[in-house]
């Protein structure tokens, strides 16, 4: 079986084509338990999510904030192993039938096998994957055995990145491109918004893929803030939070669903 970078690619089109931009949503696998978190796939789908990210839960998460390092510990102490993530893009997949990638730092992918890891991924249904820390330049390797199982390869770039680099990613990339950026703390809200929104500008003059920011969103009228500039809204830290602090998973799963809904409004009115 080969993978869904075309499914991928025709949910973000359909988005673009209901005039709205997409709603994808962040989940790491095996929290609060493995079946919890195929559970929460679900739930956030049923809300209104447009495509899924399932996190590989990493021991050194060096991009994420405490929100998702504090799941991510969850579940690295429940033995999430890769396995587990695999069998969350397949269930997950199988009941949705929505585009779901999976989110890792590359060290994992290294030590378990290019091949493997890219074989068992389009097994499993899946549409890609998102490489925040894997150069570009060292990236052809993942790229032709992805490229192979018909797998996207979503790369970031970040206000920080020059135009000219830029144009490296984006040209190298599929599926998307994550442009991700940090809120800050209060009271540099606007600034940060803006700085998004130039970065979206210097991504699309490079690239025809839909454009999907990362901004640490966390309710409707941010979603609809940011989806008057992007392809899509990313939302990550709002849902884990969700989970953190529900009383048990049967309240999380009703949150997560419930923040999707909202979420999924404030998409659409961009």
């Amino acid at each position: 079986m080969s993978g869904n970078t075309e499914l991928l690619s025709t949910t973000l089109a359909t988005a673009r084509a209901e005039d709205r931009a997409a709603l994808i949503a962040y989940l790491p696998a095996g929290f609060p338990t493995v079946d919890g978190g195929i559970e929460a796939v679900k739930a956030v789908v049923a809300g209104g999510a447009d495509v899924v990210e399932v996190g590989l839960p990493h021991s050194d998460p060096v991009l994420d904030g405490p929100v998702i390092q504090t799941a991510d510990d969850i579940a690295l102490r429940g033995g999430v192993k890769i396995a587990d993530v695999m069998r969350t893009v397949r269930e997950a997949y199988e009941a949705t039938g929505a585009p779901i990638l999976v989110m890792t730092y590359w060290n994992p992918i290294d030590r378990y096998g290019v091949e493997r890891f890219t074989a068992e991924l389009a097994a499993a249904g899946g549409a890609g994957c998102i490489l925040p820390d894997l150069p570009v330049q060292e990236s052809a390797l993942w790229r032709e055995h992805a490229e192979r199982h018909g797998l996207a390869t979503v790369f970031v770039v970040a206000p920080s990145s020059r135009d000219e680099r830029i144009a490296t990613i984006t040209e190298a990339g599929s599926g998307f491109v994550y442009a991700a950026s940090l809120m800050g703390v209060t009271g540099t809200r606007a600034s940060v918004g803006a700085q998004a929104q130039d970065l979206v500008r210097r991504t699309r003059a490079t690239t025809e893929l839909p454009v999907c920011v990362g901004l640490g969103v966390s309710d409707a009228a941010q979603a609809a803030e940011v989806a008057g500039f992007a392809d899509g809204v990313i939302v990550g830290s709002a849902f884990v939070k969700r989970m953190l602090d529900a009383p048990d998973e049967a309240a999380g799963l009703a949150a997560v669903r419930s923040l999707a809904a909202d979420l999924a409004e404030g998409v659409r009115k961009r």
